[in-house]
């Protein structure tokens, strides 16, 4: 008997930007790496568990026990979308073990439900800038001119804690406000006028409730701009903020990092990916006696 093993490389992803809250995101070139081996006993935490029983049911198949490993880049609970890496890269795996019974879309759409919305799971799967809502999305690529500056404190931000913080209702006003800075922005990443960018990332949503698990938010948004980008948010539920810029990445990165005051942060400068998950490893090994 053969045992296989496959490792899935799942992106990180920006969600948001802002105004879009829960139907926007951009995967970037930062990685998590699953490793999913068959083996005598199933090994992995809550969301490894919970992802695999999402799978099995849909596929209608006999679990079969497996061990876990996830390795990379992407940091947990500061909004670059690490449950979603292990979420994708679970499902993948178990579906290339199975000769691949479903399609990327029916994947992308049990992530989103294990989610419970889709602004991480759909750029993750499908790369690129992504509007997205409940199973439905549209992907566009981006360009590589435009980069991402990621100011990482070392604190997380939980996304339950953060979305309860948001209010049942906001300002009319407001809201059309967010609407039309969406708006803009879809048809920027769309086009690829990011310039349009600049002035339409205020947010009204979820970024004036959620400033209170990150007290520096608005400086650093300003010290970006005035470095050069063209704006800054919140990435997903923090504790994450992300920069736009069409030049002077390492500038801006700096500004950011000097605003926030922290002494503990990392800036990591990335372009946006524009392929979504990938299967880099896939292994029929002897069965041997486990580790």
């Amino acid at each position: 008997m053969k045992k296989q093993q496959i490792t899935v490389r799942v992106p990180a992803t920006t969600s948001n930007l802002g105004p879009g809250f829960d139907c926007l995101g951009v995967a970037l070139q930062l990685y998590n790496f699953v490793t999913v081996a068959q083996a005598d006993a199933t090994a992995g935490d809550w969301m490894v568990r919970q992802a695999a029983r999402k799978f099995f049911d849909a596929v209608q198949r006999a679990p079969f026990h497996f061990s876990c490993t996830i390795a990379g880049e992407v940091p947990r609970a500061r909004g670059l979308g690490s449950s979603v890496t292990v979420r994708l890269g679970v499902l993948h795996a178990l579906n290339a073990m199975l000769d691949r019974p479903l399609k990327r879309a029916q994947i992308f759409g049990l992530c989103a439900e294990l989610e419970g919305h889709p602004d991480n799971a759909a750029p993750a799967e499908f790369g690129g800038f992504v509007v997205a809502q409940h199973n439905r999305h549209q992907k566009f690529p981006v360009d590589p001119r435009l980069h991402f500056v990621l100011l990482i404190p070392d604190f997380e931000v939980e996304t339950k804690e953060a979305r309860n913080v948001l209010p049942n209702e906001i300002n009319h006003g407001q809201a059309v406000e967010s609407c039309g800075n969406a708006c803009v922005i879809t048809a920027a990443m769309a086009s690829g006028n990011y310039k349009a960018l600049r002035g339409a990332l205020g947010d009204h949503l979820h970024q004036p409730f959620r400033a209170k698990f990150v007290p520096f938010l608005e400086r650093v948004i300003v010290a970006a701009e005035k470095a050069g980008a063209l704006g800054g948010f919140l990435s997903g539920s923090g504790s994450t903020i992300a920069g736009l810029t069409l030049r002077s990445p390492d500038q801006v990165a700096a500004a950011m990092l000097n605003a926030s005051g922290l002494r503990a942060a990392e800036t990591r400068i990335t372009t946006a990916d524009n392929d979504g998950v990938r299967i880099v490893i896939s292994i029929l090994a002897p069965d041997a006696p486990l580790a």
